[in-house]
């Protein structure tokens, strides 16, 4: 089987046909999706998702895109969720974005500390997003890990030094369909570098389709090019991808799959 270990399924691009998403996805052999949270509605939204549908587990969380807008109340609202929903598996996605700016640099540094406490008071794994911060958000892990820090830095496209430093620190990298992209030679030579014992697979769907479909929107049926993609790159059968990546995210994620 192949876990989606970050999708946003809560999102309007899914509203229209999401029966026929899932069906498809189960056609491709993902079983599981990890329904990945980076709003307070959508930490809402996931949540009632995993509780109607088998095939998705979900995370809660706010990006920093939204650190402008979050009160304690909003802090509150998230940990209360991850008490009263035993599907919930993760916080995220939670980080910085350097990149858009949409909230103030200190206002999304003091948001990613917040979700990083309460990773650690709830004991869940993290997943984390980071775009235009590789600097700042290695220093905020680094001061705040005590041990090593179970959880993710999604979407990864630093180079090999960058990843040593995530590794070093315990966490995963999970790698998406980007790297089937045409231009994305640089990121290709990363992945050569990538531990298969700590790689997740994620489409970040509806963001990032394949090649094969770039433009359009992505879903967890398509990870199977992310799959083909590595198998190229690091000379490992798929069905070995397929095998160590789901047993890496049941294990870090305590999924509870046989």
């Amino acid at each position: 089987m192949i876990i989606d270990t970050h999708c946003h399924l809560d999102f309007p691009e899914f509203q229209d046909d999401l029966g026929e998403v899932l069906n498809r996805a189960r056609k491709a052999n993902v079983k599981y999706i990890i329904n990945v949270a980076s709003s307070l509605e959508g930490s809402k939204k996931g949540c009632e998702l995993a509780s109607k549908l088998p095939q998705v587990f979900a995370s809660v969380g706010i990006h920093p895109h939204h650190a402008e807008d979050i009160t304690e109340d909003s802090l509150n609202i998230v940990e209360d969720l991850a008490r009263a929903n035993k599907r919930v598996v993760a916080i995220g996605e939670v980080g910085l974005d350097f990149y858009r700016n949409l909230s103030a640099k200190e206002l999304q540094k003091d948001l990613f500390l917040s979700f990083l406490a309460l990773k650690k008071k709830l004991n869940l794994p993290i997943i984390i997003h980071s775009r235009n911060a590789a600097a700042e958000t290695l220093d905020i892990l680094k001061n705040e890990a005590s041990g090593s820090i179970d959880g993710v830095m999604h979407c990864f496209s630093q180079g090999t030094d960058y990843m040593k430093k995530v590794l070093d620190l315990g966490l995963h990298i999970s790698f998406t369909c980007n790297i089937t992209f045409k231009n994305s030679s640089r990121l290709r030579d990363v992945v050569k570098y990538a531990p298969i014992d700590r790689l997740l697979l994620e489409t970040d769907a509806p963001f990032l389709a394949p090649q094969k479909y770039r433009g359009k929107r992505n879903e967890p049926a398509y990870l199977v090019y992310l799959v083909e993609a590595l198998s190229l790159i690091l000379n490992v059968p798929g069905e070995k991808i397929e095998e160590v990546t789901t047993r890496n995210a049941n294990r870090l994620f305590r999924l509870g799959i046989e």
